[in-house]
């Protein structure tokens, strides 16, 4: 009998051995399949496109200290700046310029001395040693990262880069004996069950920072017996596989330190960033006692939301490393006496969400989702945050706007929307995206994603086809800015029975030329220009400028009736703005890895789709359209500098358009509701303003150059009317023709052509040899009926 219960307690006992051994091999499995990896995710981090200074270059003062701020840059009022620091002085700001990894190599850094004119006029850049610089690129502004489902932000950091002082600081406050210990402190565990003895609860932890790091790599923050029978072996097993130094670095990047809105703040890295906008390495004593404080209760302790309790916990900590005899009274004592010194927390803005979303959808076919999560990548885009904050401003007034001037545009189950898209057409460069009023009400990307009748502002792609050169009919007539058209009913069988397009003011002009249809929005004579250029080359047209989504041959065609994205008709219009250059849409310039390689570099891509006198005619349609057509009203509104454009206004008021030009900005807007149902105002009322708006932000009431006319035009002065040049007794006004299309008649009994225009006028184009001089005899005396 005893020989049989002898058995059953060895069996019982192997029984047990192994399945502790079993748990353990579990439980070791599962440590090693995270450390031995990738530890830690580190999000992709997005970045603007650089801010670069040069000598000669106009930058407003309040832009420069803006963009400091905003990359968290610290004002001091001391002229010897540190990394991360800059001073104001009278006509010049010092930066002490952080390290970063741009794209084209490692910047180390150093002081930056700007001086300026009083109109902002960089005057020179000098380095440390009073050396002249001729440019600099500043770091780009962050935009956002790409997080996984749990948003956590984290800067990597090695021991070697961690002050002295702050590890000693946590070792004394959270595990005085970490260097001797093999992951369990029985002495700290002892104390912690007496205490709890004593509550009758879990209230005090006997953690060591191998715990601590067990529980948030693996466990939860719950207080259970169940997770510290787990956390206990774990530690063990972790400190057997690896040394202490690991540990640290690994508890410095992990533990969880405050939070930034929905963004939460992992790693002594990112909180000294968060806290102090400092690099680790800059950190001094007193800012390593707070952020030690804080592990304990990064709520309950946090300095943005209590700075008085926190200035208690921090001096709590120094007072601990005076009795422990880690500083001395005097350091300490200073310490205590120093400010929090935490940088203000701004506002979470986030203005550049639906963008962000939308180069996510792009990367992630080539990337993937897990390595743009997780690798540490640096991804370079093209966005201008400032124009980025202004389009979402000028979306937000508009709208607010509209809904104030016309109250049944409110409504509660769909909202009005808008969206904007801004490009630099040379480089075709993605410089600002809204897709919306508000990302976390809708995530809906209005630029790129919806498909909308683009209605009359259609009718610039028209206007191209006609007035570009016909290759294929090279004996036919020309289309000029003067071709006449008809504004007369019309009626057109369609195969569900008949079309007829009218004209917004319901009533038709009779003859008008091509300039005046595209200025006054004028449906109908455009419309018979496009049944007679045919389907076929409108189409055509459209895709040499970039539109891609499907076009239906109908005669309605020419009106916009076929839908395209916002961000399709603002690409056809850099075209025009670019002069013929077709550059492909770039938001990203270059991925860099976690390493500092380079992944992938992006350059500016175009081709030439027409001819730079074909888009000028265009152009200068377009400028009329402002000057004198529907889109006058943008004078009124405060943009006085150079600018083409068109509005556009579709069936039943459902879209409101406006897209325009300067040499070197594009931006297209548009507005309705996702339903379709309809606004009950033109373009020029719902679309404009936000333009004006933004424009006028952008780059100033006299905005920028003026257009340049190309070689191959030229501008005479002609009667439209009649369809022939101008001359004495014969008033016109001057145009621009491709060389060898305007007309060779002359009106009037004498052609004089110098002096059929303005004089200055004739002189400036006689000196750009564009002009002729013809003198036509006078023609004889006309015979009297009565002799």
């Amino acid at each position: 009998m005893r020989t049989v219960v002898r058995r059953r307690r060895v069996a019982a006992a192997v029984a047990l051995v192994a399945i502790a051994l079993a748990i353990t091999a579990v439980l070791d499995r599962q440590v090693e399949s995270r450390f031995r990896g990738r530890l830690f995710d580190v999000p992709a981090a997005v970045y603007s496109r650089g801010f670069e200074l040069r000598r000669g270059l106009e930058v407003h003062r309040g832009e420069l200290l803006d963009h400091l701020e905003r990359i968290d840059y610290r004002r001091v009022e001391h002229s010897r700046v540190g990394p991360g620091e800059y001073a104001v002085r009278s006509g010049e700001i010092r930066v002490g310029r952080r390290p970063f990894q741009h794209p084209a190599g490692a910047d180390p850094g150093g002081l930056l001395v700007v001086r300026t004119r009083r109109s902002g006029e960089i005057l020179e850049l000098r380095d440390a040693r009073s050396r002249r610089i001729e440019s600099v690129a500043l770091e780009p502004e962050r935009l956002g990262s790409f997080y996984a489902d749990h948003w956590e932000e984290r800067r990597l950091v090695e021991l070697d880069e961690v002050p002295d002082h702050l590890i000693e600081t946590l070792l004394t406050i959270e595990d005085q004996h970490f260097r001797e210990h093999w992951g369990l402190d029985v002495r700290r565990i002892g104390g912690a069950v007496l205490a709890n003895a004593r509550e009758r609860r879990l209230a005090q932890g006997g953690s060591t920072l191998t715990q601590q790091l067990v529980k948030n790599l693996y466990l939860s923050s719950d207080r259970s017996i169940l997770r510290k029978l787990r956390e206990a072996p774990m530690a063990l097993l972790l400190e057997r596989r690896h040394d202490k130094d690991e540990i640290l670095r690994a508890y410095l990047n992990a533990i969880y330190l405050g939070q930034r809105g929905p963004v939460a703040i992992h790693g002594v890295g990112a909180a000294a960033r968060h806290y102090f906008a400092k690099d680790i390495d800059e950190l001094g004593l007193a800012e390593s006692a707070l952020l030690v404080g804080l592990i304990r209760g990064p709520g309950l302790y946090s300095p943005h939301t209590d700075p008085v309790v926190a200035l208690e916990r921090r001096n709590f900590v120094l007072e601990i490393l005076v009795e422990r005899e880690k500083i001395s009274r005097e350091t300490y004592e200073r310490a205590a006496a120093s400010p929090l010194g935490v940088v203000p927390l701004r506002s979470d803005d986030r203005p550049a969400l639906y963008f962000l979303a939308w180069l996510r959808q792009e990367l992630e076919p080539s990337y993937g989702a897990r390595a743009l999560e997780s690798e540490g990548y640096s991804i370079f885009t093209t966005l201008d945050p400032r124009l980025q904050r202004l389009a979402q401003r000028s979306v937000d007034r508009g709208v607010r706007h509209l809904e104030w001037a016309y109250p049944e545009l409110v409504r509660e189950d769909v909202p009005l929307q808008a969206a904007l898209v801004a490009l630099e057409p040379q480089s075709g460069d993605v410089l600002a995206m809204v897709g919306g009023r508000d990302f976390q009400q809708s995530q809906w990307n209005r630029a790129v994603q919806s498909l909308r009748q683009p209605g009359s502002a259609f009718k610039s792609i028209v206007a191209l086809a006609a007035l570009q050169r016909d290759d294929d009919d090279a004996e036919a007539a020309p289309y000029t800015l003067v071709t006449g058209l008809d504004d007369e009913p019309l009626t057109v069988p369609v195969p569900n029975g008949e079309w007829v397009p009218e004209n917004y003011a319901g009533e038709f002009e009779g003859r008008v030329t091509l300039r005046e249809a595209i200025e006054r929005s004028l449906n109908v004579p455009i419309a018979r220009l496009g049944i007679a250029l045919g389907f076929d080359r409108i189409i055509e047209t459209a895709r040499r400028l970039g539109i891609e989504s499907p076009l239906a041959a109908v005669p309605s065609l020419a009106l916009g009736s076929s839908e395209v994205t916002l961000l399709e008709l603002t690409r056809a219009y850099a075209v025009l703005a670019a002069e013929g250059r077709r550059a492909e849409t770039r938001t990203v310039r270059a991925i860099v890895d976690g390493a500092g390689t380079v992944l992938e570099e992006r350059p500016s891509v175009s081709l030439r789709v027409f001819q730079p006198d074909e888009t000028y005619l265009v152009t200068e349609a377009l400028r009329g359209v402002v000057e004198e057509g529907t889109g006058r009203s943008l004078r009124k509104l405060g943009y006085r500098g150079a600018v083409a454009g068109k509005t556009g206004t579709t069936n039943e008021y459902r879209d409101g358009w406006f897209v325009g030009y300067t040499p070197h900005l594009v931006v297209g807007v548009w507005v309705g509701f996702d339903d379709n149902q309809s606004i009950g105002v033109e373009g020029a009322i719902a679309a404009l303003p936000i333009f004006a708006d933004f424009l006028v932000a952008a780059i100033g009431p006299e905005g920028e150059s003026d257009f340049e006319r190309p070689s191959g035009i030229e501008r005479v002065r002609v009667n439209a009317e009649r369809g022939v040049r101008a001359g004495w007794g014969c008033r016109g006004r001057s145009e621009y023709f491709r060389v060898g299309t305007a007309p060779t008649e002359f009106c009037g009994r004498r052609q004089l052509n110098p002096f059929s225009t303005d004089p200055f006028e004739w002189l400036s184009d006689l000196l750009r040899g564009q002009v002729r001089v013809e003198i036509e005899p006078p023609p004889a005396a006309p015979q009297s009926r009565y002799r």
